[in-house]
């Protein structure tokens, strides 16, 4: 699989594993698995990963983190818009994956 070959890092390989195992076995996501779901494609593409991205956006990566330990129900736009300053892409590019549409709530 590429992301492991790309990344060695184990938190960001059990991640991404969990969300394709989940995906497989149901196809519709929850929102905070979406979101997970396209910032781990996001740091992908860009070599990126999670702190660098949200230390450039202007804030303290814990946000994103609670969001990945389920400790945060519901993330706020403003953490995923400066996730996105930090990644160099926009709101618009982020929301950009058919998955966003078939949200399960």
């Amino acid at each position: 699989m590429e992301f492991h070959e790309r990344k060695k890092n184990k938190k960001f390989i059990i991640v991404v594993e969990f969300h394709e195992s989940y995906e497989r076995r149901n196809r519709t996501l929850k929102l905070n698995d979406a979101i997970i779901k396209r910032i781990d494609e996001i740091c992908a593409e860009r070599g990126l990963n999670v702190c660098d991205a949200c230390l450039k956006g202007g804030m303290s990566p814990s946000a994103i983190y609670d969001l990945y330990k389920g400790r945060t129900k519901c993330s706020k736009v403003i953490t995923i818009k400066r996730f996105c300053e930090g990644a160099g892409i926009t709101l618009t590019e982020f929301f950009d994956r058919e998955y966003f549409n078939e949200i399960e709530e």
